[in-house]
């Protein structure tokens, strides 16, 4: 009798003690982290500029927070003309990349400078997670973000 309760307590601890490590942990799942893509290239350089979509739809797909600040040339790059023309090689359609990214709660900041210099208006970002940005607002995504890319 002595015996069976031994052998019923052993068989217990190992049945708790698998299960608990076969249960997954938080630090056994990836981290979450918060991601900015600074893009400066637009649509004379689509590959680059829908690459820099495409690495944000990407980060969204896993779970990650993306904010895009697109400055300089690329801040036409959300003009619905610029969307529906830029097609990188190898990157992909512009289109397709933004509107995933708008359907996962990407957010887009606009260089305010970039955008006035090449004649943008808020008609060209209305309705859309977007925003027209000074660089304090570059500089303090910047420092908010895990990891920063630049295209």
């Amino acid at each position: 009798m002595k015996y069976n309760r031994y052998l019923f307590t052993l068989l217990l601890t190992l049945m708790v003690g698998a299960t608990l490590y076969a249960q997954p942990s938080a630090s056994n799942s990836p981290k979450k982290m918060k991601f900015l893509i600074h893009i400066t290239c637009g649509s004379e350089n689509p590959t680059k500029a829908a690459l820099g979509f495409l690495v944000a739809k990407t980060a969204l797909d896993e779970g990650h927070t993306v904010s895009l600040f697109l400055a300089g040339d690329a801040a036409p790059l959300l003009k619905d003309a610029e969307l529906d023309k830029v097609i990188g090689v190898g990157t992909g359609k512009l289109r397709d990349h933004y509107e995933a990214i708008v359907k996962a709660g990407g957010k887009f900041y606009v260089s305010g400078m970039s955008a006035k210099a090449r004649g943008m208006t808020e008609a060209d970002i209305a309705g859309k997670p977007a925003e027209f940005a000074m660089p304090t607002v570059l500089v303090k995504l910047a420092a908010d973000s895990d990891r920063l890319f630049t295209y």
